[in-house]
Order: C-alpha cells, then sequence, then structure tokens
C-alpha cells in the first residue's frame, strides 16, 4: 500500500510520525471505534496539539491521537469508523490517507478482527 502524508494540513502531526519511522508493530482491531485498526501507545507522549482533527475518518485515513483523556494511538479506518473510547467521542488529528491499496484495507480489517493482532510495518520514501 501506499499512502500520502498530509503536510500541508497537519505538518507537525507528521514530523513527529517521521521520526518513528520505520515503524514495526502490531494492530490491534478497535474496540469502540468501528471498522478500525489501531496502534496503542499507552502513556507516550509526543507533545502534539490537534491539528486537522477528526472524529470521523473515512475508510484509508490514519488519525494520531496525541493522548488526553484517552491513550496514545495511532488509528486507521478500513471502513465506517467514529473514533471514541470509553470516555466517549475522541477527536485525532488526520496526517495520512493511503492512496495505493486501498481494495485491499476491508481484507486487512477483517483478518485483524477474526485472526487477532498483525505485524505491521510502515516505512518512509520519497521519489
Amino acid at each position: 500500500m501506499a499512502a500520502v502524508l498530509l503536510e500541508e494540513k497537519a505538518p507537525k502531526t507528521c514530523e513527529v510520525f517521521k521520526k518513528m519511522l520505520p515503524l514495526k508493530n502490531k494492530i490491534i482491531h478497535v474496540r469502540w471505534s468501528g471498522e478500525g485498526v489501531w496502534i496503542p501507545y499507552g502513556d507516550t507522549r509526543t507533545g502534539l496539539d490537534y491539528e486537522n482533527n477528526t472524529s470521523h475518518p473515512a475508510k484509508g485515513e490514519m488519525l494520531f491521537y496525541p493522548g488526553g483523556v484517552s491513550e496514545m494511538e495511532l488509528i486507521l479506518a478500513y471502513g465506517r469508523c467514529l473514533f471514541s473510547s470509553t470516555s466517549g467521542q475522541l477527536s485525532g488529528n488526520h496526517f495520512l490517507t493511503i492512496t495505493d491499496g486501498l481494495e485491499h484495507l476491508e481484507a486487512l480489517g477483517k483478518k485483524v478482527l477474526w485472526e487477532g493482532a498483525q505485524t505491521i510495518t510502515i516505512d518512509y520514501w520519497q521519489e
């Protein structure tokens, strides 16, 4: 899959994310948000504030939640999604959108839902 970083709309979030790369972690299925997968980061904080934030990521949109009422996390919507936690509706920074391979997202989400955590690797390069 390929994606575009939304550096004009979420420049600080993109900078923090790029410093996390290459990222290799496990994705798990969201608990309250609908059709999405996420990477929890617990009490980790990056100093980010909100920018280009939303509670309704569309299929292929990734949000960076900087932490606050819930733990820091990355969430990727593979279908209908309303970003939430035990505290209620949340809002995260939309900083990345998948541009190629979107047709594979639903299968990935269902695999995580029915088979459990899956390893994911995210790397960055420019052409």
